[in-house]
């Protein structure tokens, strides 16, 4: 565990009396926290349906290779720094697939524009259309509204850049192999056909119905999401609309972007300071509840991912040594779309 990570616990449980959160996690309503597995299990469906969306424009893929790999991917990320996973999944899709690496890589980054898009757009009907904001501070009303303005904004922006480098990956390449005034050439030329592969990824931004179908799928994800988090909530007792899942959840995405294995102390965190700031909880009980939610949110993922990598003969050395080597993979994709179909052992 990263010193950040314990840095962030310590500080998640400063004020926590123990006693009492193992008293409320073991009161706990178990038909809630099952309900909430249930929701977690549609999320990592939903998630391979809109990544073959994503990915439809780059080749044909099969459901399980997408899903098995979404899960590994997602496992890696708790166990593996950097945000290994983030570029672990994409790679074995490409290689069981035979899809360009670059360019299935790139749907990574519109998924994550998706999500952007999504969560913004639940918390700005949450903060303007059900939210009790006269009970809130003045202080925090302000910056949350002109957060989520600037976001809805940049998630625009966002869209049109990749529209924009869907339809024309050619002229980016191009671009990029101009660096060779100041490059030496061979290496100008490397980065120029990787750009444009890359940019070939946000392929889908070209068709309309692509599109609108992969933006479609980013909201009953989120609601799923949400949906989970709402639940584990009320298991332990927080009075909480459903409605009010959209803004923690815009919490609990930035605390898992900080770089810690798994979001740990900083996912903690990020839902103990929603709860109790917005929705009046008491801290013991937000600090039990926090500690359930982002158990039930990574453990189980992480088990299902794990024992997909052993049935695939994938270990966490394996993994690393992937990651290791991706840049490398990357680079033969520029001269050709060929890609090795990867075997692994253990079918």
């Amino acid at each position: 565990m990263s010193i950040l990570a314990i840095a962030l616990l310590a500080w998640f449980l400063r004020d926590a009396n123990f006693a009492d959160v193992w008293t409320h996690v073991r009161s706990a309503r178990i038909d809630l926290l099952i309900l909430a597995l249930g929701f977690i299990a549609l999320t990592l469906w939903i998630r391979a349906v809109r990544w073959q969306y994503l990915l439809a424009p780059l080749g044909p893929t099969r459901f399980r290779t997408v899903f098995r790999a979404g899960v590994i991917g997602l496992a890696a990320l708790a166990i593996l720094p950097a945000r290994v996973g983030d570029l672990l999944r994409p790679y074995l899709v490409a290689r069981q697939d035979g899809l360009p690496v670059s360019a299935t890589i790139a749907t990574i980054v519109m998924e994550r524009v998706l999500d952007l898009i999504a969560v913004l757009a639940l918390m700005a009907v949450y903060v303007w259309g059900f939210a009790n904001t006269s009970t809130w501070q003045p202080q925090l009303l302000g910056p949350i509204e002109v957060s989520a303005a600037i976001g809805g904004v940049a998630s625009i922006a966002l869209m049109v850049l990749m529209w924009v480098l869907a339809s024309h990956p050619e002229r980016i390449g191009t671009f990029v192999h101009s660096a060779a005034r100041v490059l030496p050439h061979r290496l100008a030329a490397r980065l120029g056909g990787l750009a444009s592969t890359f940019s070939s990824g946000f392929a889908v931004a070209r068709s309309p119905r692509g599109l609108f179908l992969s933006l479609f799928w980013s909201f009953p994800l989120w609601l799923a999401i949400a949906a989970e988090t709402w639940a584990v909530t009320k298991a332990f007792s927080i009075v909480m609309p459903f409605s009010g899942t959209f803004l923690l959840q815009a919490m609990l995405v930035v605390g898992v972007a900080v770089p810690t294995p798994g979001g740990v102390g900083s996912y903690h965190e990020a839902y103990r300071m929603g709860v109790t700031t917005f929705f009046g909880a008491p801290n013991d009980q937000a600090v039990a509840a926090a500690i359930v939610v982002h158990f039930l949110a990574f453990v189980p993922v992480l088990l299902l991912g794990i024992l997909f990598m052993a049935q695939d003969g994938l270990s966490v050395g394996r993994l690393r040594e992937l990651a290791g080597t991706r840049s490398d993979e990357d680079k033969e994709t520029i001269h050709s779309d060929e890609v090795p179909i990867l075997r692994p052992s253990g079918r």
